[in-house]
């Protein structure tokens, strides 16, 4: 089918589309709200700034597709395939992703809030400053994913992977992160206030200029993790481990735990007696 026949059905009333084969094809700025492209291949086809709201393109290959700044909110993309699709600034809100693959996918400044992305392969993808506040991030591989300046406050992330991922200056207020493993992540200048990291792994992150007051440390391994010049005000650090843990201009005052901490995690008692404000 090509885009004039497309847009005349359209027009007509029809809006099942289903198995279409659109590759490759322009279809900039087009209106095709609530289509049925179920199992379409849609892959290379250009939809910049195209409207899809409540579309639904489960199963469908967009693949490379360009979809920058275009309207998805509401849409159903279950299982669909975005391999390295281009999602610059697209308007994604409340929109249905489990198990759809995306990685190496760009989507940088787009809005995901309330989206469902239970499952989503986001490995290797651009999210810088993305907004994923109240996003369903369970299950989800983000591994290597670059979410500088992201917006991630009251997110869902059980069992989320975050494997090298990039998460500086990344807005992670009151997020939970329990147990998550993220060795080697970098969180430098991330707000994370009022954040639960009870029990995680933070070997070796980088949390230099972190936000991290009133923050749940419980338990938490920072073996060689760097929290030069953090803000630790009022945090639990009850149980953590920090060993080789640089604590450099840190602000540690209030720090849940400190009349014994300081034999806890091998850190002398002026460390929190002299902290600077």
């Amino acid at each position: 089918m090509d885009v004039r026949h497309l847009l005349r059905a359209y027009e007509q009333g029809v809006r099942d589309f289903a198995g279409v084969d659109l590759s490759g094809l322009d279809l900039k700025c087009v209106t095709l709200i609530g289509v049925n492209f179920r199992d379409a291949n849609l892959t290379g086809a250009n939809f910049n700034r195209a409207f899809l709201t409540k579309a639904d393109l489960s199963g469908a290959s967009l693949n490379w597709a360009n979809l920058s700044c275009s309207k998805l909110s509401n849409a159903k993309l279950i299982e669909t395939d975005l391999t390295k699709a281009n999602l610059t600034g697209a308007f994604m809100v409340r929109a249905k992703f489990p198990r759809a693959k995306l990685s190496g996918a760009i989507l940088a400044h787009a809005n995901l809030r309330g989206a469902n992305l239970w499952g989503a392969n986001l490995c290797g993808a651009n999210l810088q400053r993305v907004n994923l506040r109240q996003a369903n991030l369970s299950g989800a591989n983000l591994n290597w994913a670059n979410l500088a300046e992201g917006r991630l406050s009251h997110a869902e992330l059980y069992g989320t992977s975050l494997n090298g991922a990039i998460l500086s200056k990344a807005f992670l207020k009151e997020v939970d992160l329990s147990g998550v493993d993220l060795e080697g992540v970098n969180l430098s200048e991330a707000r994370l206030g009022g954040a639960n990291l009870e029990g995680a792994n933070l070997t070796r992150a980088n949390l230099r200029a972190a936000q991290l007051q009133q923050a749940n440390l419980k338990g938490v391994n920072l073996t060689g993790a760097d929290l030069s010049e953090a803000l630790l005000r009022n945090a639990n650090l009850m149980a953590a481990i920090l060993r080789g843990t640089n604590l450099t201009g840190a602000k540690l005052e209030g720090v849940v735990g400190q009349s014994y901490q300081a034999e806890v995690l091998e850190l002398p008692d002026s460390c929190f007696m002299n902290a600077v404000g």
